[in-house]
């Protein structure tokens, strides 16, 4: 949760999923869509999948004792060598390194490493020389504090090699090539989707959709896209809700709301939506896990569909 948003907001999930949750028995029997709900607004949701999964998976195949060495942890759904490393080193004393993007770059400065990092070749030469760093006595606070050097003085643009620890030992800041290091490839390519929304609505229930697995916001609950409604399908009635822009990770979405009016039973509406569709009230839509980029226009979008019922 706090790699992507702030403390104090990551801190409010937390203390949710444990009061909801307690233990991990609790949360193995947890359904997808309450996981997903609760974790709603965070992003990222295939993390929340994942956790579920390592879950299921702890007190399926570990008897529901999580286990303690990076190896083991790498197995379980969701957790990469990073995470595996902190836990590893952290929880249970293992002498791993956890390599993040903090410790990367005190890495790649303090051994003055001018391979890309984001080259198969860089990512061995960081990890080789971050293991070499790491002692057999108190693991855990070492990588904590490496990140701690990369979080607040060995940063991005303006490092403070003056207040650093390792600034006797660091190869860069001899040879004058901090601010060089470390070194990138290039940016990553973001991909442009338009994604044009329908709200098929008769003012009191609205249809909704599951999107499909995988592909963007995967088991997330959305209006359905328009390409997959029938175009005789409920009366236009112009914008739901304004369009705009949101941006993921990898993609840049064009998202736009077109406000349908249905006037049948819910029954003869399915032919034009497909599978994995509801037609529920507006008060039960708000409560099925949605992206952040529905919650954005919910209440426009219902106060559109207000304006429609007779």
């Amino acid at each position: 949760m706090m790699q992507q948003t702030r403390i104090e907001t990551g801190t409010a999930y937390w203390h949710g999923f444990l009061e909801r949750w307690p233990t991990i028995d609790d949360l193995a029997r947890a359904e997808e869509d309450d996981v997903l709900k609760a974790w709603q607004g965070l992003g990222y949701y295939s993390r929340a999948r994942n956790l579920l999964k390592a879950a299921r998976l702890v007190v399926s195949s570990h008897g529901g004792e999580f286990p303690k060495t990076s190896a083991s942890l790498r197995k379980l759904p969701g957790i990469g060598p990073y995470t595996a490393a902190a836990i590893g080193s952290i929880c249970f004393g293992e002498s791993v390194a956890a390599v993040d993007g903090n410790v990367i770059r005190v890495v790649s400065r303090l051994f003055d490493i001018d391979l890309a990092i984001d080259s198969p070749a860089g990512k061995r030469a960081i990890e080789q020389a971050a293991e070499t760093l790491v002692p057999t006595h108190r693991p855990g606070d070492h990588n904590q504090g490496m990140m701690e050097i990369g979080a607040l003085i060995c940063k991005p643009k303006n490092p403070t090699c003056g207040l650093c620890p390792l600034q006797v030992h660091c190869t860069s800041r001899a040879a004058g090539t901090a601010k060089q290091r470390p070194v990138k490839h290039g940016k990553m390519t973001v991909k442009e989707v338009a994604m044009p929304f329908v709200v098929l609505t008769d003012g009191l229930k609205v249809a909704m959709v599951q999107r499909p697995k995988p592909g963007i916001w995967a088991g997330l609950w959305t209006f359905p896209l328009a390409a997959d409604v029938h175009e005789n399908l409920g009366k236009p009635n112009g914008p739901a809700a304004p369009s705009f822009t949101h941006i993921l990770t990898h993609r840049r979405l064009y998202l736009s709301f077109e406000l349908r009016v249905w006037s049948g039973p819910a029954g003869d509406a399915s032919e034009g939506l497909g599978d994995s569709w509801r037609w529920v009230s507006w008060s039960e839509a708000e409560e099925l896990a949605m992206p952040r980029a529905m919650e954005k226009i919910w209440s426009h979008a219902a106060k559109s569909a207000a304006k429609v019922y007779i």
